[in-house]
């Protein structure tokens, strides 16, 4: 690759960070000056607004009407926690993992609730596993979206419709960017500062009837913390879904998924949000068709992530390194980008391969996608000069 002249255009928003992801445009504080602070999430304008995030969540999403969806604290991880530890151990568990987060999950639930009846599969990055090997008369839980490896279920096919077991699908890097088939899935978590931008701290989950009747009628051995319990007495704790939060929210961040929801109504909904995210990811796939020295992690285009796409370098001479100068070098390449003010926060995540990971979620803009695209060739170019003169 001979040497390249410094691109002459820039993105007008570096921030490609997987989480938390760039604000949706045009985003300022201003559109947060509605927000209810300093009042109680428990007085009538709060419980409203919660309520009201919960009913504009299950509009833009096309929730059914029979699933509760709630608002809880620690993110996507606290929503994924609190399913696991309180619908888990009724029937044996299938634990499908194929990245970092996925494999996070099957720690908790095989070193941590020590389920003796889990059974474990996985896929190395960039696949996924087989789901014609899942035991679907089993709970199964799985991540749709792989945030660190760049892959996604592609639809929800092989998922039973008369299962036994309930599905806990971990959806925070595909919610508001992919189709997910609600009457396939009987747990829905994300945290709304993925696709939509929103600020961090907050989870939401989306339960459907068969999670609900788990609940009422099955006791973990294990107790409860208080941030897990979602029924009292017996009863679903209803205003868990009705905006009645179990802790404290900020309400500040509230008022800001108000705004992203009501920006994702004005383009059209979901299936606006699906059309930006998959314009940048086809802006992306140009760019690697035409550079032999560049690949997706997902080498299938059938499960390839619109949202995290996650890149790996494959010319030889970078493929042929150990692994620490595989790393070395990715991590070079990603610090040119910032110290250039392209590119914020695009290194591959430290478990995954040596790589960048560039999130194209739908508030990014595809004009931004494409100003990046010459200058990885740019910063890849720079560090494979400073590589070969090292040598």
């Amino acid at each position: 690759m001979a040497p390249i002249a410094k691109p002459a255009a820039r993105p007008a928003n570096p921030r490609f960070s997987s989480g938390p992801c760039a604000k949706r445009p045009g985003w300022t504080l201003d559109a947060l000056s509605d927000a209810a602070l300093g009042r109680s999430h428990r007085a009538k304008l709060g419980k409203a607004k919660l309520l009201q995030a919960i009913d504009d969540t299950r509009a833009v999403l096309g929730v059914p009407a029979d699933y509760r969806i709630g608002i809880v604290p620690a993110s996507d991880t606290g929503a994924v926690e609190m399913a696991m530890w309180s619908l888990l151990g009724a029937r044996p568990v299938d634990m499908l993992a194929w990245e970092s987060f996925g494999a996070g999950w099957v720690t908790d639930v095989v070193k941590q609730l020590k389920l003796a009846d889990a059974r474990v599969l996985e896929a190395p990055y960039g696949s996924i596993v087989d789901f014609a090997d899942v035991d679907f008369d089993h709970d199964v839980v799985f991540t749709w979206n792989g945030t660190t490896s760049g892959v996604r279920v592609p639809n929800g096919d092989a998922i039973p419709a008369d299962r036994a077991g309930l599905t806990i699908c971990d959806a925070t890097s595909a919610a508001f960017a992919q189709d997910l088939p609600y009457d396939k899935l009987d747990v829905v978590t994300f945290s709304w500062q993925k696709v939509l931008g929103g600020e961090a701290a907050h989870g939401v989950i989306i339960l459907s009837p068969r999670a609900v009747e788990r609940l009422l009628t099955y006791k973990p051995a294990w107790p409860l913390p208080k941030l897990f319990r979602m029924t009292s007495g017996g009863k679903l704790s209803e205003g868990i879904f009705k905006g009645e939060t179990i802790n404290t929210p900020s309400m500040l961040c509230v008022e800001d998924y108000l705004d992203a929801l009501g920006w994702a109504k004005s383009i059209g909904g979901l299936e606006g949000l699906k059309a930006r995210a998959n314009a940048n990811l086809a802006e992306i796939e140009a760019f690697v068709a035409a550079n032999d020295w560049i690949d997706f992690l997902a080498q299938d285009a059938a499960i390839r992530s619109n949202t995290s796409v996650c890149l790996t370098f494959t010319a030889p001479e970078i493929v042929a390194l150990p692994k620490e100068q595989q790393d070395a070098f990715a991590k070079g390449v990603a610090a040119l980008l910032e110290k250039e003010g392209v590119a914020l926060d695009i290194g591959a995540y430290r478990d995954a391969p040596p790589g960048l990971r560039i999130w194209a979620g739908a508030t990014v803009e595809t004009a931004d996608i494409a100003a990046l695209m010459p200058w990885l060739a740019y910063a890849y170019e720079a560090q494979r000069t400073t590589l070969a003169t090292a040598a």
